[in-house]
């Protein structure tokens, strides 16, 4: 799970670090693209039975949905300190809590309310409305997690009758070809150098997301999620060797918050039973 946050975060300081040079779009469908190559030995594998689904229509609201959350999350990167980013990106969890009781009708007690609740708090708190100027990625951070909350509803639908082999297939075809609509209006060539250290996020991203997978594979996830708070750790590390960006002590406290919420509904889930997503979600921008 720490290999797998570190992973999270190198891939995320490479986007902010690409976007001076290429459009976050553009970026977006080459992690995706590449990230398809990889998946092919899965797909050779699995066979073209695995494409057998009586849902794609919820496969496509699926990956259109994640393409919405990844094109502003790595626009957020490109625009925000990256330890900012993380923080913010926390607040997925919180938006599905909300989106299960509100469209799945699940209940939730006073607890689990509260913490959710709490949880919005630590996002004023790195925020400070009032205080300082709202900044454009910030904004597209917050949007970007309540699009990613959305999508994980939808996973958890999907789960219900898909295999998760299915799901990753029609994820990594359907996401390379929606994200290449907008990466073709902004199009430019990539440098030779962009061009390899593309190909390294997207290696990393993809090892990230299989090392996240192999951690929930291999402990309960409320062994190894209270170890996802470490990607602010790395995110504030990498950003201030390669950026000289110091989160400042609200993002700390207020990225504290959420992500303690997040973990108390995470436990809360599990104790009372309820199916999670049938793969492991990752950051707005995975």
């Amino acid at each position: 799970m720490v290999a797998a946050t570190t992973g999270f975060s190198m891939m995320h300081v490479a986007i902010r670090y690409i976007s001076a040079d290429l459009h976050p779009f553009q970026i977006m469908f080459f992690r995706n693209f590449f990230g398809l190559i990889i998946f092919i030995p899965l797909i050779w594998r699995s066979g073209l039975g695995t494409f057998r689904t009586k849902r794609l229509p919820v496969h496509l609201l699926r990956a259109g949905l994640n393409v919405m959350a990844m094109g502003l999350y790595f626009t957020a990167l490109s625009l925000t300190p990256v330890a900012q980013v993380t923080a913010l990106g926390f607040t997925a969890p919180l938006f599905a809590g909300v989106l299960s009781a509100v469209v799945l009708g699940e209940q939730f007690r006073l607890r689990r309310w509260m913490a959710i609740i709490l949880g919005f708090v630590g996002a004023l708190v790195i925020l400070r409305p009032g205080f300082q100027e709202l900044d454009l990625g910030s904004t597209f951070a917050l949007i970007a997690s309540l699009i990613w909350g959305v999508t994980l509803i939808v996973i958890r639908v999907l789960g219900r009758t898909e295999s998760s082999a299915t799901t990753t297939i029609y994820m990594s075809v359907l996401l390379s070809a929606l994200s290449f609509i907008p990466a073709l209006i902004v199009w430019q060539t990539p440098t030779v150098t962009t061009f390899m250290l593309l190909i390294l996020l997207a290696v990393v991203g993809t090892a990230a997301q299989l090392g996240l997978a192999q951690a929930l594979k291999e402990a309960d996830a409320m062994t190894v999620m209270p170890f996802d708070f470490t990607k602010l750790i790395w995110a504030a590390l990498l950003g201030y060797l390669i950026f000289a960006e110091v989160p400042d002590i609200f993002i700390w406290i207020g990225g504290t918050i959420i992500f303690s919420s997040g973990i108390y509904l995470a436990y809360r889930e599990n104790k009372i039973g309820k199916s999670r997503p049938i793969e492991p979600a990752g950051p707005p921008g995975a």
